[in-house]
């Protein structure tokens, strides 16, 4: 705790930072676009207001859809959106500050009842509904600035995922592991601008979805879409979950810039517009570490003698043309090294290196041929790669990895709004997945180094999907669709029928429904591991291996309780299949035992065949207060069943069964200062989960060989004990003319609560000992935006 008050004292001297309070008015503009939700056409001649202003300020869109409304008082407000034929659009509690523009971007519904004039009356708040207008269940859009307040997400959205029901951390403090409905993270999709990309997180292990810290700052973020399940039909190569990101484009009228510098790092931003008067923007962002600076400084101990470095780096460019349509150039990439050295006296005479990095770049076009026609051209270019080696203090080089991802891809999305009721979305994706993975371990018994992967090469994906719309009244709402995949390494295919329905059944009240069959590719160090037999051929046992895949079946129910509070339950089964296992024939003592789901990285150079089955069931709910009054909570649970069957035919827990999960996030705003400008927020956030399931360890027979023995005869039979948390954030919000800082502070594990991550036999002691989790984690950070 000393070091903490530290490393708060230092960051206040260092800032600079000044509570006084401003004495003037203050004012920002509030602008954006105005589309049509289905066929993202402008939507000229809305009504854009600030609710209940004094005097009152609103503004009418352009032709281009385009509204802005100047000399709005910092704070937070109320904006509605209205339009004739259209169903009314209001975004609450949306935050004014002094030292950027708010831009909004909206889609509005149209109405299937035509009303001959606007009826001006409080619309119903569509808080996390997903920009997908696709999507029907199993979805939630997430709010940028909404999550940004949650205590200790660090400004990383998958943390931030972690607190939403059906979702929980991998059970381990570092990584920002999503095991959503029991699955293993490997089936997790992620997606920037509507294209896959590799891991977007630092530290990210091979064959993983996860990592320490996400690559994608807030300052380029969007509001995104996230589905924990029955997705719709666009979206392939995907078991578990998606999330689907989209950046923002920069300001087009003034140049902005941001700075923050904390514990985790320091980011700076910088946005505006290419040319003045021009609609072309560009947004760039920059971060670096600093935690192997505190580490020297002994400001944050924590990670003991690791040097810990990580860099990245995102930018999009928005240039839209007069008739040729628009065009957006985007890339992101991020660097990570974790540096451990030997340290002799404590019986560690390893020194090991691990790095990872990824990058991505697309260029985007969209060209509408009629005001309810667009076609969405995209290409892409990604890199992923992380590399491990392991010596020892005589420079023998133990274990050294090297896996590297190159993957290009084209895709065309046709988009065609027949009239309020049909929409119809088709499009190609093709993809050349290359691969360059090298993997070699010494084995110190036969003084002999053993290549375990060596393969250089492509693999071909090809997806396609169709979904349609139809809305049959203002109360009902299909979508139907399909999305294929083919996989040319061996000529593997899966056909994928998806089904949603949205039935609102009184005025807040709707029952969901989604059905669909998923399919998901294994990483290509799978793939294409090798084995070496005993006269040194090389076998790649896996090159044959099918897509594991899954039945996905929700149903749901929502509730407008109030105003301002929503409750929403959701029921699912999935039936996964085609599994890789172990072969019945493998004699090894894990075998019977295992399956890929789970794993939440890696590979194997064993033989795998897809006899694997599996099974996840359970309920969920949700309870949530939106923000109003400076007020705001939301709490989850989940009650859930992971199950699976290996090669000895009998149904296990999975290792990601906790059977339970629950999370209470809460805040509240302040308003303070003479003319009360600024804002003081407390935040807190609390996890309680039931702990992974583990492999028993055999005391017995420990002892007697001197070495750690599994019991996998009764493996995952037993849980880690419960995993819990408590969060807490506090942050002051200053606003004067031209600038606004944030001053904040946000503690992981205010309790300092050890969680227990795993077991392990300690031949010194005889005894089975536990691997501890972090206590405490302080992350103090300073931001301006100007």
């Amino acid at each position: 705790m000393p070091n903490f008050f530290k490393c708060l004292l230092l960051s206040s001297l260092l800032s600079g930072y000044s509570f006084a309070f401003a004495s003037q008015d203050l004012t920002q503009t509030v602008k954006g676009q105005v589309l049509d939700a289905q066929s993202l056409a402008p939507v000229p001649g809305a009504t854009v207001m600030i609710v209940n202003s004094n005097p009152m300020k609103g503004a009418v869109t352009d032709l281009d859809g385009y509204f802005k409304i100047e000399k709005v008082p910092v704070g937070r407000h109320h904006v509605q959106i209205s339009f004739v034929g259209y169903e009314n659009k209001l975004i609450p509690e949306v935050l004014v500050g002094s030292g950027k523009e708010v831009v909004l971007n909206v889609h509005l519904t149209e109405s299937i009842v035509q009303m001959a004039e606007v009826v001006v009356t409080a619309s119903e708040q569509d808080k996390g509904t997903p920009l997908n207008d696709f999507a029907t269940v199993s979805a939630k859009s997430i709010n940028v600035e909404e999550t940004s307040r949650y205590a200790a997400t660090f400004d990383d959205p998958a943390r931030a995922a972690q607190s939403f029901a059906g979702v929980r951390g991998g059970g381990d403090d570092i990584q920002n592991e999503l095991v959503i409905r029991g699955n293993s993270p490997r089936g997790m999709l992620w997606r920037v601008e509507g294209v896959e990309v590799p891991n977007p997180n630092h530290f990210a292990e091979e064959g993983s979805s996860s990592g320490g810290i996400s690559i994608l700052s807030n300052n380029m973020l969007a509001n995104s879409d996230f589905y924990t399940g029955a997705f719709p039909a666009q979206y392939g190569n995907a078991l578990s979950g998606v999330f689907d990101i989209n950046l923002r484009k920069g300001n087009t009228d003034k140049r902005e810039y941001a700075f923050q510098a904390g514990v985790l790092g320091i980011a700076v931003a910088a946005e505006g517009p290419l040319k003045k008067g021009g609609k072309a923007s560009y947004l760039l962002n920059y971060r670096y570490s600093t935690l192997s600076l505190l580490n020297q400084l002994g400001l944050l101990p924590i990670f003991g003698e690791e040097e810990i470095v990580f860099q990245d780096l995102s930018y999009k460019l928005h240039l839209p043309t007069r008739k040729a349509g628009t065009f957006s150039l985007w890339g992101l990439g991020g660097l990570s090294r974790d540096t451990e050295l030997a340290v002799p006296e404590d019986g560690d005479n390893f020194n090991s290196n691990f790095k990872s990095g990824m990058g991505a770049m697309g260029l985007s076009h969209i060209y509408f041929l009629n005001n309810d026609t667009f076609l969405e051209t995209k290409l892409t270019s990604s890199r992923g790669y992380n590399s491990y080696d392991e010596d020892s203090l005589k420079l023998q080089v133990h274990n050294k990895e090297s896996f590297l991802r190159k993957d290009y891809r084209v895709s065309t999305m046709l988009n065609q709004k027949f009239n309020a009721r049909n929409t119809l979305r088709s499009g190609i994706i093709a993809s050349s997945l290359g691969y360059d993975l090298i993997s070699s371990y010494y084995n110190n018994i036969d003084d002999t180094t053993y290549t375990g992967l060596d393969a250089a090469g492509s693999m071909l994906f090809l997806q396609g999907f169709s979904q349609w719309q139809y809305r049959a009244g203002e109360h009902l709402t299909l979508n139907t669709g399909f999305h294929y995949s083919h996989l040319f390494l061996k000529n593997q295919h899966a056909l994928e029928p998806r089904f949603g329905m949205k039935w609102t059944v009184a005025r807040g009240s709707s029952i969901t429904a989604g059905i669909g069959l998923h399919s998901r590719l294994e990483s290509a160090s799978l793939y294409l591991a090798n084995e070496t037999l005993e006269d040194g051929t090389l076998v790649q046992h896996n090159k044959g291996l099918e897509m594991s895949k899954a039945g996905h079946f929700v149903i749901g129910y929502e509730k407008q309780l109030t105003e301002n509070v929503r409750l929403k339950a959701e029921a699912y089964y999935q039936h996964l299949y085609n599994v890789p296992i172990a072969q019945v024939t493998n004699t090894d003592e894990w075998a019977p035992t295992f399956s890929v789901l789970n794993a939440k990285d890696g590979y194997t150079t064993r033989p795998l065949t897809n006899n694997g089955t599996g099974r996840n069931y359970g309920l969920e709910l949700t309870l949530e207060k939106f923000l109003t009054n400076g007020f705001y909570y939301m709490v989850t649970s989940s009650l859930y069943q992971s199950k699976y069957t290996g090669a000895d035919g009998i149904e296990r827990n999975t290792r990601f069964n906790g059977n339970f999960t629950g999370n209470f996030i809460a805040g509240k705003e302040y308003k303070v200062g003479r003319t009360k400008d600024n804002l003081l927020g407390f935040n807190t956030r609390v996890i309680y989960a039931g702990g992974n399931r583990k492999v028993p360890i055999n005391l017995e027979q420990s002892i007697a060989e001197d070495r750690t023995v599994l019991d996998y005869a009764n493996a995952y039979d037993q849980r880690l004990p419960d995993y819990a948390r408590l969060d807490v954030g506090i942050s002051y919000r200053r606003n004067k003319p031209g600038h606004s800082s944030i001053l904040s502070i946000n503690v992981q594990n205010v309790t300092a609560r050890y969680n227990v991550f795993g077991e392990y036999f300690d031949s010194r002691t005889g005894k089975i000992e536990t691997f501890q989790q972090l206590g405490l984690l302080p992350n103090l950070s300073y931001r301006i935006e100007f």
